[in-house]
């Protein structure tokens, strides 16, 4: 059989009409409860030695369909549909990591991540340490005997960080020890972990791969036997399980998922090139630009460079209030990979749980702003930034 290309994977993977009414679209099927013809047909699926469903907390066929719809365009084995990014993230450690355990961690990791690694995980004596994830060796000098995984993201939320992935997974190989990565910013569309050596990829499925804004969900990808693991021990047992209707929505969502990912690539770059000319901006992060520090290992290792953009203003954090306040198009919001342009300011609001003082560790500084491109027509984007910016640039020269 040949082949196909993404986008025609996106759309029939794993998908096909109804068998009994021939439906194209996929059913919704929201039960709790689910029959068995016997008793050893029931155990068989409880078990795990059947396919099947046995109770609302551990999925449902709508769900499934969704968990092997990623499953495909991941290149994993199995996938798990849970019920936000946070539970995907969370999930992807707690199935590696018990009481004395250590973890390695980006140093530029994204605030949910943090908050849970120093607020609940120390309560239950895990240990983590945050280590600059762009040098494989200073990953390799952070591993202790009691490591039990790595986790990164690449590129960084908020400053596009870009982490070697192939590397990093070949140092956690070395001592046997999982690399998960969030691949949420990038979706499979744009870069695939676990062909690069990752073991576990995680994503917020709110965020692209739903596309609309309209679901809080969350997508974990790894081995069979990774995925049984987590659905059984850990996401069945905290109550973390999609609803039919939120897998259904994502499913409807994947099937635009390379258009609309590809648009929102094309925004990025040229909102990217118009923001680096500003007078009034200080500094882009953007991997598709060539001033990027990282910019080779994009093009090595992406297919192309997301839709996110983050720059800094002159005049810090109050100039930075006054830009957002003053955009027309562009709204205010801590999410992103919607239709509509969002832009956020990390310090105060997705990374807020880290402290003023200790925000330089991670990459951000306290005037940044993320931008995520939406669909709308780029040059009406770029005329909002404009007139918000010079707005900003009467006060700096004030």
């Amino acid at each position: 059989m040949t082949k196909w290309n993404f986008n025609t994977q996106a759309i029939h993977n794993e998908q096909e009409p109804d068998a009994q009414t021939g439906a194209v679209s996929q059913p919704i099927v929201p039960a709790v409860a689910y029959s068995f013809d016997t008793a050893e047909d029931a155990v068989a699926v409880v078990n795990g030695e059947a396919e099947g469903v046995y109770y609302g907390r551990y999925g449902n066929p709508t769900s499934r369909k969704l968990e092997l719809k990623v499953a495909s365009l991941e290149g994993s084995e199995d996938a798990l549909a849970v019920s936000s990014g946070m539970a995907a993230i969370s999930i992807g450690l707690m199935n590696f990591l018990s009481q004395g355990d250590h973890v390695v961690v980006t140093k530029d990791v994204y605030g949910g991540t943090h908050k849970f690694l120093s607020t609940i995980a120390p309560r239950y004596g895990i240990e983590y340490d945050y280590v600059d994830c762009t040098d494989a060796s200073e990953v390799e000098k952070a591993i202790q005997p009691n490591t039990r995984a790595v986790y990164i993201e690449s590129p960084s939320n908020p400053s596009l960080t870009l982490i070697d992935i192939e590397a990093v997974a070949k140092v956690a190989k070395s001592h046997n020890i999982p690399l998960i990565v969030d691949n949420t910013f990038m979706t499979p569309y744009l870069q695939r972990p676990l062909e690069l050596g990752a073991d576990v990829v995680v994503h917020s499925a709110t965020k692209y791969l739903n596309g609309h804004g309209d679901v809080v969900a969350g997508i974990v990808c790894a081995n069979e036997d990774v995925i049984a693991n987590m659905r059984k021990n850990v996401m069945g047992d905290l109550g973390q399980h999609i609803s039919a209707w939120d897998a259904f929505l994502i499913l409807r969502g994947i099937k635009t998922l390379g258009i609309r990912v590809k648009q929102h690539c094309r925004n990025a770059l040229k909102i990217a090139e118009f923001l680096e000319k500003h007078p009034v901006v200080e500094k882009v992060n953007y991997p598709g630009l060539a001033s990027h520090p990282q910019h080779d290992l994009a093009v090595r290792q992406m297919d192309d460079m997301g839709g996110i953009v983050s720059f800094e203003i002159k005049g810090g954090v109050e100039a930075g209030k006054k830009f957002i306040s003053s955009l027309d198009i562009a709204m205010i919001s801590f999410s992103l990979g919607d239709p509509e342009t969002l832009v956020q300011h990390p310090a105060s609001m997705t990374h807020a749980s880290i402290p003023e003082e200790e925000l330089h560790k991670f990459g951000i500084s306290t005037g940044l702003i993320r931008l995520s491109a939406g669909l709308e027509d780029v040059q009406d984007i770029i005329n909002d930034l404009d007139q918000a910016l010079s707005n900003v640039g009467e006060k700096v020269q004030m």
